[in-house]
């Protein structure tokens, strides 16, 4: 693990337009980078928004396993191209990181345009737009092209001369993290994915805004949660991460899956597999408060890496705030997926929200018990005398009823917020409460 650690330029996130500023930047920068699994456009974007946070690089060996999978190997690709029999060039890679199948194999043949067909992929709707496609684990080779492109092929000079100059050799998968740690040992778990190549939306977007929110976070005073920031190849790099993290994450209570957050659209919630959880809470008032229509829609098993740390063993409830989320747009995993659909205001807009999200997790209060079997015996604390049975002002709940309710529900997971609502009572009240058993060597703040 290599730390990247730079001296960082001053960034008012208060200021929408010069955070978008910073985001087009980076976007032009990074956006047409041929990211994958593996490889150096990896290391570049890695390296790139280590300007505005400092990350730890993480390289896994190729062939590490994790659970049940393994690391691949590194895939290099030098070149690709189609090309008709006058030697006029119809495809090439240059153009465009799309045009190849990620992880093809090398090939360098000729052939009719009927033995090349089953290779050539376009999108079924979009007729200008340049598909993606990958072939991770499996050993294949293929092109993405446009529909017009598709034709001229057809109708080229015959026979066309395909060549993919790529290669795989054992290397490592390159991952980062960044760890702000507060006065709490409970931790949020921030993800971001790392390995789409040439689209804005997803996943470039994510990465940035979940880069800039680590600057944030990290500018916070007297932080409370210790945030866990963790940027990713998709799927099997969180897999890696969780494997190589099985006691460290035990400490997330929860997280937020940071993905497709700079379109023009409407914004929406993909809410963590415990529907009731207080993150959902969260995003949800953060949207109303700022008049910010949303569509909310439930976990499930497709989508991102919220997939991998939900799953069996682990069930860290993630939630996403998305800008045009992955699938609900006619551009999603096409070239369509640009700079012309995404711009650095577009995220900006959303990290505003992010950031008050991150606001209202820190205002959360969590307390444990000190004694964590049983009920505790209130005499022996002098508490029992304290309460004559009268109700408390507004509420048919007496004093002593709050005192046991509150011991039964505080588990060094739950919020006071959590717990009023469980309650139906005044947050202000339950927190009071908490701090005044706390006095009372009952519960500790965590």
């Amino acid at each position: 693990m290599t730390s990247k650690r730079q001296t960082h330029s001053v960034i008012d996130f208060s200021d929408v337009k010069s955070l978008g500023t910073a985001f087009q930047e980076k976007l032009n920068k990074l956006f047409g980078l041929n990211r994958s699994l593996t490889g150096e456009s990896n290391r570049l974007t890695l390296d790139s928004i280590s300007q505005w946070t400092d990350l730890q690089v993480i390289e896994t060996p190729t062939g590490t396993k994790a659970f049940d999978w393994q690391v691949p190997q590194e895939w290099e690709l030098n070149a690709a191209y189609i090309e008709d029999a006058e030697g006029t060039r119809i495809i090439d890679v240059s153009n465009n990181p799309l045009h190849v199948v990620s992880y093809s194999i090398e090939c360098n043949i000729t052939l009719s345009f009927s033995e090349l067909e089953n290779h050539l992929h376009t999108h079924p709707n979009l007729e200008h737009a340049i598909p993606y496609r990958t072939s991770y684990y499996k050993q294949a080779w293929g092109f993405c092209v446009t529909h017009s492109q598709l034709s001229l092929i057809r109708n080229a000079p015959q026979p066309l001369h395909v060549v993919i100059d790529s290669a795989f050799h054992d290397g490592f998968m390159t991952s980062a993290e960044v760890i702000h740690q507060g006065i709490s040992r409970r931790e949020v778990l921030i993800s971001s994915y790392i390995c789409h190549p040439a689209m804005a939306n997803d996943s470039l977007s994510g990465v940035l805004l979940a880069a800039m929110l680590s600057r944030y976070v990290s500018e916070l005073e007297n932080r409370r949660s210790t945030y866990r920031f963790v940027f990713v190849p998709e799927t099997i790099g969180a897999i890696s991460y969780l494997a190589s993290n099985v006691e460290q994450v035990k400490n997330i209570d929860f997280g937020l899956q940071i993905t497709t957050v700079g379109g023009p659209g409407e914004f929406q919630i993909k809410t963590s597999f415990e529907n009731s959880h207080a993150i959902n809470r969260i995003i949800s008032g953060v949207l109303t408060q700022n008049g910010k229509p949303f569509t909310a829609l439930p976990f499930d098993i497709h989508g991102s890496d919220e997939r991998q740390y939900s799953s069996p063993g682990f069930r860290i409830n993630m939630a996403t705030l998305a800008k045009d989320i992955y699938y609900s747009y006619p551009q999603y995993h096409t070239s369509l997926d640009n700079l012309d659909f995404v711009n650095g205001e577009q995220i900006a807009e959303t990290f505003i929200l992010y950031t008050k999200i991150i606001d209202e997790i820190e205002k959360r209060r969590v307390f444990a018990r000190t004694e964590p079997h049983g009920e505790p015996m209130l005499s022996r604390h002098d508490l029992y005398n304290l309460f004559g049975g009268a109700l408390l002002p507004g509420s048919d709940l007496s004093e002593l009823d709050l005192v046991l309710g509150l011991l039964f529900h505080t588990n060094g997971r739950l919020s006071t917020s959590d717990i009023a609502l469980i309650m139906n009572q005044n947050e202000n009240l339950i927190l009071e409460t908490s701090i005044m058993l706390t006095s009372k060597n009952l519960l500790l703040e965590i």
